[in-house]
């Protein structure tokens, strides 16, 4: 953030009061010619500025702003209260107008809510770039994740593009999904240096959930003989998971939302007001609007919660994975064993593809295991996967040779996976440009764009 005003005094007090509300890495500026050249040459995220200055006053610098980063928010501070002088600014472009002396809880909030919006409008910039180019920035940091899957590409891409955000993230899919490994994929790509630290909060009651995640001081209760850190202390400058969110108490739910808002905490037993810089990262199986709705789960702490959210697809969306799944558990469950890696034949894929995984990647990897395990060196059957029938036969030869359908997908597909196909088709042919797109698919711009984020959710 960059602030500028031509008085040293009101530099220094707004950018301590900015310090001490967790806005962190404010630049000052006394000299508004300078402003135009640093914003050029260093990486702004929205400005305050002094509307009334001597050289170039904070009206040609808003003007030019606006002209050439318009991505930057630009708030106004100004001791010029009047209408005409809070008009004028709006209409080029300001983001907001404070008048001085300005309230400090005002600034805050303003100053906050504009490094939000920047914060969404690189996010957005990012995101478009890796559809287009469909590229990442961090492959190590999912070199974990064996996928093959589009829906899953998505998401990683969606998670380098919130990796510099310190709000909060939610992660919900099915139990067994993966929701834990992407959460460390939010960590690894986020470059913090600080720990991740895991925190499962299913069968916690109020006191268990209190003394985990804040500690405790020496003497606070019977039995606490010295003092106790709590894990978001373990978790400075790092991430702290919170698994199965979904199933925290209400009483839980109202510290955690503290937590959330001021970045602060007690420890039980303590008086002295800490602060913690870790991010916070969450999942759940669970349904959030059903809990919301039954008043299971406070609305505030979800809204708080759900700053950045993605849903993992189960593993029957994404049939694709089976295969790589598969040889990637045997071969490290055959290395554990000391044995030689079995291969799995195309009847065991084909018919593993018909199952609908209820318990997702986790029941498969326990599948595997059973199977390699059982095994004496021959290649993996389908009599190694108890309750796992064969798969129906496909159509004949000569059903497929007559049919198009079949030599574009491999087998009659379905009429969403026809529609995906069109689609990429259609953006390739015009580079991306998603007018073109539609006009080629006899679509309008605002449903062609509701397909495509449907295919990355």
């Amino acid at each position: 953030m960059l602030l500028v005003d031509d008085e040293p005094g009101i530099l220094t007090e707004v950018s301590l009061l900015l310090a001490s509300s967790d806005v962190q890495q404010v630049a000052t500026l006394s000299d508004s010619r300078n402003v135009l050249k640093y914003v050029k040459e260093h990486k702004v995220t929205s400005v305050i500025l002094d509307w009334v200055m001597p050289h170039v006053t904070g009206a040609e610098i808003l003007h030019t702003l606006t002209a050439e980063h318009p991505e930057i928010p630009v708030i106004v501070m100004t001791a010029m209260g009047d209408v005409e002088t809070a008009v004028a600014c709006m209409q080029q472009g300001a983001f907001d107008f404070l008048t001085k002396p300005v309230d400090p809880s005002r600034l805050v909030a303003s100053v906050k809510k504009a490094l939000q919006v920047s914060e969404l409008g690189r996010q957005n910039l990012m995101l478009k770039d890796y559809l287009l180019a469909d590229t990442l920035r961090s492959p190590d940091a999912f070199a974990g994740i064996v996928t093959t899957s589009k829906k899953m590409r998505g998401i990683f891409q969606y998670i380098e593009a919130i990796a510099s955000s310190r709000l909060p993230v939610l992660i919900t899919g099915e139990t067994g999904a993966g929701k834990e490994l992407l959460a460390r994929a939010v960590h690894e790509v986020s470059g913090v240096p600080g720990p991740f630290i895991s925190l499962n909060a299913a069968g916690l009651d109020d006191f268990m959930f209190s003394d985990t995640l804040f500690g405790h001081k020496k003497g606070a209760f019977t039995g606490a003989d010295s003092k106790r850190d709590g894990l978001i202390a373990a978790a400075a400058g790092g991430t702290l998971f919170l698994d199965e969110i979904g199933d925290l108490n209400l009483a839980s739910q109202i510290k955690l939302l503290r937590l959330l808002q001021e970045r602060e905490y007690y420890r039980i037993g303590s008086d002295l007001l800490l602060k913690s810089d870790a991010r916070i990262v969450a999942a759940s199986n669970m349904d959030f609007t059903a809990l919301r709705a039954a008043g299971s789960f406070r609305n505030d702490l979800y809204f708080r919660l759900c700053a950045h959210e993605f849903r993992v697809p189960p593993l029957r969306e994404r049939l694709e994975d089976v295969g790589p799944l598969v040889d990637y558990f045997a071969h490290n469950i055959a290395l554990e064993q000391g044995k030689a890696t079995p291969a799995a034949s195309h009847n065991v894929i084909a018919a593993l593809a018909q199952y609908r995984f209820p318990g997702n990647v986790r029941e498969l990897y326990n599948m595997v295991h059973h199977a390699v395990t059982c095994n004496d060196g021959q290649p993996l059957a389908l009599s190694d996967f108890p309750g796992i029938a064969a798969a129906p036969a496909r159509p004949p030869q000569s059903v497929d040779a007559a049919n198009p359908l079949f030599a574009l997908f491999g087998k009659f597909p379905t009429v969403l996976q026809v529609e995906e196909y069109l689609i990429a088709e259609a953006m390739k042919l015009t580079g991306g440009n998603q007018t073109q797109a539609a006009e080629l698919l006899g679509l309008t711009r605002p449903t062609l764009n509701k397909r495509l984020k449907q295919e990355r959710q």
